[in-house]
């Protein structure tokens, strides 16, 4: 059996009818980002270089937490940004860096230092770590390293 390369994997969003609209407003949050291509039923677009499909698909089915797009930023003004662009317009912030923008879409907006303080190799500092994430709903980077120092 032959493998399947990742740049022929490409995720594929169901939206009630305004797939434009969802992609023209990540395309305007993400850097190196574009619309490709547009007809009435579909677009295509690349959000900082992810190929992603969207379909006015109508009211059948509806995009739930089970599917998000994972974000990982550098700094707290960048997940500051990013987090607020998400949920403008009537999203919801969810818990431990997760949001559900206003179109249904689930985000986590996740700076690189979680992961980094979460497989530290002293188990009490990634559990405190870890600790402090589930009592964040946006997640502060500043709190994090707080949280696993001790302090």
């Amino acid at each position: 059996m032959s493998q399947i390369t990742a740049s022929k994997i490409t995720p594929f969003l169901w939206f009630e009818s305004e797939a434009a609209e969802a992609a023209a407003m990540y395309c305007e949050i993400f850097e190196n980002s574009r619309v490709t291509s547009s007809s009435a039923m579909s677009v295509t677009f690349e959000v900082s270089g992810q190929r992603i499909m969207a379909l006015n698909g109508g009211p059948h089915y509806k995009l739930n937490p089970a599917f998000s797009l994972f974000v990982s930023v550098e700094t707290q003004a960048e997940l500051d940004r990013i987090w607020e662009a998400l949920l403008a317009g009537g999203g919801k912030p969810t818990q431990c860096g997760w949001l559900v923008d206003r179109f249904g879409l689930s985000w986590q907006v996740i700076p690189t230092a979680l992961p980094r303080l979460m497989s530290d190799p002293d188990p009490a500092r990634a559990g405190r770590a870890v600790q402090a994430m589930m009592g964040m709903v946006k997640l502060d980077i500043a709190g994090l390293e707080k949280a696993a120092n001790g302090e």
